[in-house]
Order: structure tokens, then C-alpha cells, then sequence
């Protein structure tokens, strides 16, 4: 006798058993917190794709890229602290992911990767668009699945659990999970449906709630270890010292506004200089030392630094070479290092305490301590090289671009890698209004860029900028094509030097060809016609007030492509005369 129909909620009836799964699947990972379901198209991911067009509470995006999907897919977790699953057909489809998996490792991102697969029968035999998908990231997932073809002989739980599982783990450990699925055809619905009940009948529980099959104790919720209490009798001793507080990238720790501030109140309680990473939502708060990466030129401010006996960091990945190479040669008493994600964070192997949490928890887990007056006077030593800063960022350049932006930009600001990021973290001013800033700064790389400033725009009702170079922007060409969709303004500004200039700051023998033709690689290449093939507003303003008003119109409505033009030997030579100003400053 066949088992009574369920309640109304998870249907009973699917296109083929292979929809089914998928839809379960795609359910489990709703009740888990996934919302957002990012899918290129393909004929093996049919199941995946049918599934989750059809699930009432999840959000699909669409990009024909695989590549700059995955990227999509990141900034769209970062941008709202949630697992995001991306859906892919078979073959290179998948490997095309790779660049963004590795990044969201590196960061700690959740994603959800569902790679439709092949049966194993027809692997290694020259069937068509099929390659061995098994562990395809290596050790750049935190978990890896790999499922077999739907089978009524299977029961639905070990569907579920395998998920519930998976995204514990990704939880304990948080990162990219990999669930490849592996699908015989029929892949497209057929001429009558299939009728699941009898399947289902087990899981009528399950389906009349909205909790997920099995729930997993994660190590977060059990009780406290006495660990707070012997960090905490040693933290008393170590903030009676001279210290400094340095905070670079914290995923979901110092990237939460309320957490940032924390450490602002921190830093004045403990009277401490901070020194705040681009990537730290500090860079622009009137307590940061906003000018320390271009101080450290400065003799005096060094020195002063210098006096410091024990470091406190929240979160690594540090922007800055020179506080780095700082960090690295000064002889700590102690270094304690914060961040929510178990790795090392520490090239120089200064770390002596290294604690797994996010900032909040180490403030309210460390006993409070009466208000110490500042032991420095970096803050008046810095200025020097602020009113130097402001006297050469006046110019239509890079420089001049970048300083400038940092007073205009609203709402987000996405920040690409090589030389914008070094700018954007060297220049600017302090800012009344708060502006969430992103970067990918795991990898470092130069691809994806604006598929994942995309993917974060999708998550902020208010206008999000762009800042990256050329090559990067060539790099991720395709994903322009994204930008149309946006809903809210959307501000693209390529800084076009004609090449990586970043070379001319690197010791790349500059006799011969080898730093024109194999290093920098000039292209020649303008971004009006692209602009024009994406269908985005184009603007070239050819000096600071002309970019100012292209970009106040620019944050009002649309996407709008602000190209800024400017010789590729320009920024290397203003960064070497503004040091040499700053060096010599301290001199007289």
C-alpha cells in the first residue's frame, strides 16, 4: 500500500528522480542559510538549475562565465556573511572555478561549489565533455563530496545528512565545500512526472518543518574553556606595556562595523597608536594613523614606532610592505595575533599568542583595564607627512585619483590588487560617513575583480565603486556584462597606465626589452569601446575637477565606466619624489 501523500511543503512530484535530489539537496541548503544560487548554463547541471529556478526562497544570479561566476559567487558571501551556491555543468566548466576557490580558502568565504558530473562509466572511454572532477581543488576546499548518481535504492537521509555535515564542517573550518554531483540522463523533464511519496514517506518530519535533517554541535556552542581565564590574567601584564595595535583583514570580524569599533575603543583605552589595513573598515577613522605606510619614510616617526615593545594584530594579510618589513625587525617582547580563521597569519614568525576568534569575542573575553594615557606622540609626528601628501595629490594622476576618491566615494568601495591597492592603503583622509571597503587579498590575484565588486554591489542597497587597473580590467572583460543588471549605482574607474607599471617599482632589470616586452606587456588598449559593447556610460575626464563632477553624476545613477589615462611612467616617479619629500622633511 503506498504511504499517504505528505503535507504540503517539499513536493512529491519531480520531472525525474535526478530533479528530485537535486531539489533536495538545494532545500537542505536553504534551511541551512543559503539565499543566493549563482549558475552558468549547461546540459549535466539541467537537474541543478531546474531545481533552484524553482525554489520559492532562493535568488538566482546568472553569469556565462564560469570563471567570473565563481568571483560573483564570493563577493556575494562577502558582501553578506551567508553561504553562496554555485552551480556548474561538467568539464572545464569546473576548472574554471579554481581561481575563485582558492581565494575563498585563503579568506575563509563559504561557498557551496555543485559541479554536475558524469557516472564514473563514462570517464576515461572518450565520452564527451567529461574529465576526472573528483578532488578537483586539492586541498583548497575545506570538504570535499562526491556523490554518487541518484539511486531510489539510496535513502533521502544520506542526501541530507551528507549536506547537513558538509556545511558544518564548513562552518568549524569556514571556506569553500565542494559537493560534486554525478547525474545519468534523462537530464530534462520528460512527459509525465514522477511521483516520490513512497520515497519521501521517511522524511515527513523533515518536511513539515524548516530545520535541516540532522543539526551539528559545532565547537562554538560548547562551554568555555579555562583558557579565557589564563589568557586573561596574562593580557593584563601584556597591556602594561607599550604596545600598538595593527588590524589588517578580518573576514567577519573587523569587517562588521560594530567590531571596528570595538578596537577604535580599544586603542584608546589602552592609549595604543592604531595602524589600520585598507581592508580593516579603521582606514578612514579619525583614531587610525592614516598616513603610517608613507611615515615610515619619516626617521622620527620610525623611531617613535620603534619604541613600541609588544604588538597586538587583529587579522593579517597586511597591504603594507614597509609596516611589514617594520613588524618583521623589530625585537617584540610579545606578538599577539586575533583572527577567526585557523591559520597561520604570521610570514615573519613574529607570533608568540595566537588566538582563533573574532575581535569582539577577545575584547569581551579579556578583563577590562583602566584608561592609560598615550605613550607616543606619533600622531603629531605624522602630520608632516599628511600636509606633504595633500601638497602632491593635487595633480590629474593616479595619486591624485585615488586620494581624491577616498573623500567622495558612498556606500562600498571594492579595491582591486597590485598598484590600486598599495595607493588606496598609502593615501586619503579621514571621513565623517562610513564606506565598507572590499579587496581580495587571500590570492592577491588580478582576476575576477569586477565579477566579485559585482557580487558585493548585490548585497548593499547603496552605490558601489570600483577602483582597478587596466590589465585587471582586461583580465575580467567578460564580466562587464554583469554590470547591466545592478540595481543600485554602479562606478567602474580604471586607472590606465598602459601595462603593469607596478614593474617600474620592482627591481626588473631595466636594460633591453625585458621590462617593456615581458613585464610590464604595454597593450595600447582604451576602454570606450568596451564601455560601448557592454552598454555602460563612458566618461575620460582629463583632470581632478573633470573627474570630480564625472564622478558625483556617475554615484546618482546607472553604471558608469570612468577611464583615467595617464603615462605609464607617472605613478613610480611621484611615489620616489613623495618619499624622498618625506625623507628629507625629517631633516631640516
Amino acid at each position: 500500500m503506498s504511504a499517504p501523500a505528505l503535507t504540503p511543503g517539499f513536493p512529491v512530484h519531480h520531472a525525474t528522480f535526478n530533479h528530485l535530489w537535486a531539489a533536495l539537496l538545494l532545500e537542505e541548503l536553504y534551511r541551512l542559510g543559503v539565499r543566493d544560487v549563482v549558475l552558468a548554463p549547461g546540459s549535466r547541471s539541467a537537474p541543478l538549475t531546474t531545481a533552484a529556478s524553482e525554489h520559492a526562497g532562493l535568488c538566482c544570479h546568472c553569469h556565462f562565465d564560469e570563471r567570473g561566476l565563481g568571483f560573483m559567487a564570493l563577493g556575494m558571501s562577502r558582501g553578506s556573511q551567508r553561504p553562496v551556491a554555485v552551480i556548474t555543468t561538467s568539464g572545464t566548466a569546473v576548472a574554471n572555478l579554481y581561481p575563485a576557490v582558492v581565494e575563498a580558502r585563503l579568506t575563509g568565504v563559504p561557498l557551496v561549489v555543485l559541479s554536475a558530473d558524469r557516472p564514473l562509466e563514462l570517464l576515461d572511454n572518450g565520452s564527451n565533455q567529461a574529465i576526472d572532477q573528483r578532488d578537483i581543488f586539492s586541498r583548497h576546499t575545506v570538504m570535499h563530496i562526491d556523490l554518487p548518481p541518484p539511486d531510489p535504492d539510496m535513502k533521502a537521509a544520506f542526501l541530507l545528512s551528507t549536506v547537513d555535515q558538509a556545511i558544518d564542517q564548513q562552518r568549524r573550518t569556514p571556506g569553500p565545500v565542494h559537493i560534486n554531483c554525478r547525474y545519468r540522463e534523462p537530464l530534462y523533464p520528460g512527459s509525465c512526472l514522477l511521483d516520490a511519496s513512497d520515497y519521501l514517506a521517511p522524511l515527513r518530519g523533515w518536511q513539515a518543518a524548516s530545520t535541516p535533517w540532522s543539526t551539528w554541535q559545532t565547537d562554538a556552542a560548547l562551554p568555555a574553556s579555562g583558557n579565557a581565564l589564563i589568557l586573561g590574567s596574562e593580557w593584563s601584564a601584556f597591556a602594561r606595556q607599550r604596545g600598538i595595535i595593527v588590524v589588517g583583514n578580518v573576514e567577519g570580524g573587523a569587517s562588521d562595523p560594530k567590531q571596528a569599533q570595538q578596537l577604535v575603543e580599544l586603542s584608546r583605552q589602552l592609549g595604543w597608536p592604531l595602524l589600520a589595513d585598507l581592508q580593516s573598515q579603521l582606514r578612514f577613522d579619525p583614531q587610525n594613523l592614516i598616513y603610517f605606510d608613507l611615515a615610515l619614510h619619516d626617521a622620527p616617526f620610525s623611531t617613535e614606532l620603534a619604541r613600541a615593545e609588544v604588538l597586538l594584530q587583529f587579522g593579517g594579510r597586511l597591504i603594507s610592505k614597509r609596516l611589514t618589513q617594520f613588524i618583521a625587525r623589530q625585537p617584540w617582547q610579545d606578538v599577539w595575533l586575533i583572527d577567526p580563521l585557523s591559520q597561520r597569519l604570521d610570514p615573519d614568525y613574529c607570533v608568540k599568542r595566537r588566538v582563533v576568534g573574532t575581535p569582539a569575542d577577545f575584547i569581551a573575553g579579556m578583563p577590562s583595564l583602566p584608561e592609560q594615557a598615550p605613550w607616543h606622540r606619533l600622531d603629531s609626528l605624522q602630520r608632516r607627512t599628511g600636509q606633504l601628501v595633500d601638497a602632491r595629490c593635487r595633480a590629474f594622476s593616479e595619486l591624485g585619483v585615488c586620494h581624491q576618491l577616498v573623500q567622495l566615494a558612498k556606500g562600498q568601495l571594492f579595491v582591486g590588487n597590485s598598484l590600486p591597492a598599495r595607493l588606496m592603503n598609502m593615501l586619503g583622509t579621514y571621513r565623517d560617513l562610513p564606506l565598507r571597503v572590499f579587496a581580495n587579498r587571500g590570492a592577491s590575484g588580478i582576476d575576477g575583480l569586477i565579477a566579485t565588486a559585482y557580487g558585493v554591489s548585490c548585497t548593499h542597497p547603496g552605490p558601489t565603486t570600483i577602483v582597478l587597473g587596466d590589465t585587471s580590467a582586461l583580465h575580467d572583460l567578460n564580466s562587464l556584462a554583469l554590470l547591466k543588471q545592478a540595481t543600485h549605482p554602479l562606478v567602474v574607474i580604471i586607472l590606465n597606465n598602459d601595462g603593469g607599471s607596478i614593474f617600474h617599482m620592482l627591481p626588473v632589470p631595466q636594460e633591453g626589452e625585458l621590462l617593456e616586452r615581458y613585464f610590464r606587456q604595454p597593450h595600447g588598449l582604451g576602454f570606450e569601446q568596451a564601455a560601448a559593447m557592454f552598454g555602460l556610460a563612458y566618461v575620460a575626464p582629463d583632470s581632478l575637477d573633470a573627474f570630480d563632477v564625472a564622478y558625483r553624476q556617475a554615484l546618482q545613477t546607472g553604471v558608469t565606466l570612468i577611464e583615467i589615462s595617464v603615462p605609464h611612467q607617472q605613478v613610480a616617479d611621484e611615489l620616489a619624489a613623495l618619499g624622498a619629500a618625506i625623507r628629507e622633511s625629517s631633516r631640516e
